[in-house]
């Protein structure tokens, strides 16, 4: 590919130092961060960009992870870019300037190759912006051999078709492994002096990278998808993900970037394990992230002792979608303890559960840190918890809140999801009556410092996602969603004692459904919504929902096709050209068995036959690594206590 010839590729400080005296947290724009690693003379700059501000994209462990391991390759220079703030923005179309790098301040434009981190659907219009801003063509098709490279990685592109017309190349599944082989393959097509076109054809063989210019939507006469065609002799008919087996050979990050100011998880973080095996059935990460790959505990200690060495920190957290399923937890949490009291290190422990040894930890933790206690209910009925498979019944909350209690513990949040299939109105008295419940019990325990009790309950609402047993759900209409929070509000009315009712916009959650159930016509929804001006879509205090409504009108697609529609197992779906590893039949049976409150154990306590050693990996590790009271085959209380 050949890059543009622009003699000036970065901008000059003065430029950008005339703007941060106008703008809130110039911290944001500047880089310079300790451990940030700046590569003046690279033979690829690949641009890491994050589609949120800045505070939120340094809080990924992804960005952390990657960035350390494409700069540990000599040739190769990964530079960060984030969405500016409103603020900054005008002040930047204002002057002229274009997206640039914290590292170099290298124009987006100017990179060999820029890749979106797609963690959340609401952060698609930050995408087309940030492109604008880069003077970048939005649609791939209007994109020349000049031009940077665009992929995308992340959650999202488990349903990429939505972004589909502005992506060049998606990687689906871990990055660790495929970024490095993606840039070996532009490495390879630029020194043979191949355009963008040759380039897309040698990306498509491999292994979990999705082009999409190469595939073709098929349509019956109805509308409806068929399926994708391949455009090209020899591709797959599905894109399959791509896994890490041994999660030690990748031991990041061991020096991540300190930035100058506060973000939202201000920490340092070791990833425990990827993956879950509990089976809720409206969860995605733990459909899509199967199977369970856990770190060594030696190896998850020598990192924790590195990144408190090296970063700063005051505090550490365990990363994953279930700590206590770890299968040394026990060992582990004791041996962090003491580090941490060695180092003067608070340990951050979130989705603990209810049982003798995290109420053993958090009475330890409670010592230097006092925080609140975190439970997911998601559900006020247990008729409905067993309908999406959630195994937390109302005596561990009540038993688990008992002890916290006597332990002095006396802030509580609850969360709960509304809109789930097979709601009554029932289920939604009973996320009141649960908190009028916990109001008795706190008084109870608390006695005279019951005044001190703050119980905050909230609630969001159920939005279906791909590659799980609730994918062919409806989501409820916004009419009704807004009925459903009129109910809660008039029942927790009556409530004293210090509770707090939190909900989200229901129009915010009916169109991240459209986004995370669209097709490949999706795109011109959200091309047309930036042009109306949307952006930062994830915020409430941006977000236009008549901006959203007027541009589905404008663009002619029907938004709700598959958002608001019942789908048939039997029909094909925009996401199944990529293939999760979890059968298709496997998530319907999920489905009926939804509809009859029928509940599915846990995979570690023996296998559920999801499907996912299709992947190749062997034995799947979900179940060789089973906790001790797995092992018994004893029900496990999953209250969060993230403390």
């Amino acid at each position: 590919m050949t890059k543009q010839t622009d003699e000036k590729k970065t901008i000059e400080w003065a430029a950008l130092e005339t703007l941060l005296a106008k703008v809130e947290k110039p911290g944001r724009y500047i880089g310079g961060e300790y451990q940030a690693i700046i590569k003046e003379k690279a033979d690829v700059r690949f641009g890491f960009a994050f589609p949120d501000q800045y505070e939120i994209g340094m809080s990924s462990l992804g960005l952390q992870i990657l960035y350390e391991i494409l700069n540990q390759q000599a040739d190769i220079a990964c530079e960060r870019l984030f969405a500016p703030a409103p603020d900054m923005e005008e002040e930047m179309r204002r002057v002229g300037l274009p997206l640039f790098t914290l590292e170099t301040r290298t124009k987006a434009a100017a990179l060999d190759l820029l890749g979106f981190s797609l963690q959340y659907e609401l952060s698609y219009t930050n995408v087309l912006n940030m492109l604008d801003l880069a003077g970048l063509p939005l649609l791939a098709v209007e994109r020349g051999d000049e031009h940077p490279l665009i992929l995308a990685g992340g959650p999202c592109v488990f349903n990429p078709e939505p972004v589909a017309d502005f992506f060049d190349c998606f990687a689906i599944g871990d990055g660790e492994e495929i970024l490095l082989d993606l840039i070996a393959a532009y490495k390879e097509s630029r020194q043979l002096g191949e355009g963008r076109a040759e380039l897309l054809h040698r990306l498509a063989k491999i292994s979990g990278l999705y082009v999409p210019s190469l595939y073709e939507p098929v349509y019956l006469d109805n509308g409806r998808l068929q399926g994708h065609r391949p455009l090209v002799p020899g591709l797959p008919a599905q894109i399959k993900k791509r896994l890490v087996m041994d999660l030690d050979q990748f031991k990041h990050p061991q020096n991540p970037i300190v930035p100058f100011i506060e973000t939202v998880h201000d920490r340092a973080v070791v990833e425990l394990f990827r993956g879950c095996t509990r089976g809720c059935r409206f969860c995605q990460a733990g459909m899509i992230y199967r199977p369970v790959r856990e770190r060594s505990s030696d190896g998850i200690f020598d990192l924790a002792s590195e990144l408190i060495d090296c970063s700063g920190y005051d505090e550490l957290s365990l990363l994953s979608l279930a700590t206590n399923d770890y299968s040394d937890i026990e060992n582990l949490i004791d041996r962090l303890m003491k580090l941490g009291r060695q180092r003067q290190v608070a340990l951050s422990l979130p989705s603990l559960r209810l049982d003798a040894f995290s109420f053993k930890v958090l009475d330890e933790i409670q010592k230097y840190k006092k925080t609140g206690l975190t439970f997911a209910p998601e559900a006020g009925t247990q008729r409905l918890r067993d309908v999406i498979n959630k195994t937390i019944t109302e005596e561990d909350i009540y038993g688990g809140l008992e002890q916290a209690f006597q332990l002095g513990w006396t802030t509580v949040k609850l969360y709960f999801m509304i809109g789930l299939p097979t709601e009554e109105d029932d289920d939604i008295d009973g996320i009141a009556a649960m908190a009028a419940n916990i109001v008795k019990l706190g008084r109870q325990v608390l006695g005279k410092n019951f005044g001190r009790m703050n119980l905050t309950v909230s609630v969001s609402h159920f939005v279906p996602k791909p590659h799980t047993p609730f994918q062919w759900f409806p989501q409820n209409h916004r009419a009704l969603l807004i009925k459903k929070i009129e109910r809660l509000q008039e029942a927790f009315r009556t409530l004293r004692g210090g509770v707090r009712l939190q909900y989200h916009d229901p129009a915010q959650s009916h169109i991240e459904a459209i986004l995370a159930k669209g097709g490949r016509e999706t795109s011109a929804i959200i091309l047309q919504a930036w042009k109306n001006g949307a952006r930062f879509d994830s915020w409430r205090e941006y977000f236009d929902y008549d901006r959203w409504l007027q541009a589905a009108s404008d663009s002619g697609v029907d938004s709700d096709f598959y958002a608001l529609r019942d789908l048939s197992t039997a029909e094909y779906l925009p996401w199944e050209i990529i293939d999760t590893g979890v059968d298709k039949e496997y998530l319907a049976a999920e489905w009926e068995k939804a509809g009859r409150a029928e509940w599915t154990p846990d995979c570690r306590q023996g296998c559920t036959a999801c499907g996912v050693n299709r992947l190749g990996f062997g034995v799947c590790p979900s179940y060789s690594k089973p906790t001790t009271a797995m092992a018994a085959q004893t029900p496990l209380k999953e209250g969060r206590a993230d403390v």
